[in-house]
C-alpha cells in the first residue's frame, strides 16, 4: 500500500537525523505529523468521539511515533475503504523530504504543525535542512 511505503520511508528519515537536526524543529514538527495522522485514523475509526492526542515521547522517539501513527491510519482506511483519506493521507506522508541532504531540502509540508489542522500546503516543504 502507498500509505505504508510512504510511512516507513519517512520514518526511517527521522530516525537516521541527527540530533542538531531533530533539535532545530525536526522533531516538533515530526510529532505533529504523527498527531495528525492519529486524528485522522480515531476519525474514521471513530468518528464523532473526540480524539485522543499522542504524547511527546522526545525527539528520539518521533521516527517511531509517525511509524505507528501511520500504520494506525493504514489499516484504518483499509478497513473503512476510504480510497479519498487514502489519497490525502499519502500525500501529507509524502510531502516531506529528506532534511540531511546537502541540497537543503525541508523535512515536513508546510502546515503541518497542530493536530486536527487543515494542511492547505501539504507539499511546502518548511523546515530547511541541514548545510
Amino acid at each position: 500500500m502507498p500509505l505504508q511505503t510512504a510511512v516507513e520511508a519517512l520514518a526511517d528519515r527521522l530516525r537516521a537525523l541527527p540530533q542538531s537536526v531533530l533539535a532545530r524543529g525536526a522533531a516538533a514538527e515530526a510529532l505533529a505529523l504523527a498527531r495528525e495522522l492519529a486524528v485522522r485514523a480515531q476519525h474514521v475509526e471513530e468518528p464523532g468521539r473526540e480524539p485522543r492526542e499522542i504524547p511527546d515521547a522526545g525527539m528520539f522517539a518521533v521516527g517511531d511515533q509517525v511509524a505507528v501513527a501511520g500504520h494506525d491510519l493504514v489499516e484504518a482506511v483499509r478497513a473503512a475503504g476510504d480510497e479519498r483519506a487514502l489519497a490525502a493521507a499519502v500525500e501529507l506522508v509524502r510531502g516531506p523530504r529528506r532534511a540531511a541532504e546537502p541540497s537543503g531540502e525541508r523535512l515536513l509540508p508546510a502546515g503541518s504543525s497542530g493536530a486536527g489542522r487543515a494542511f492547505a500546503g501539504a507539499g511546502r516543504p518548511i523546515f530547511r535542512g541541514t548545510r
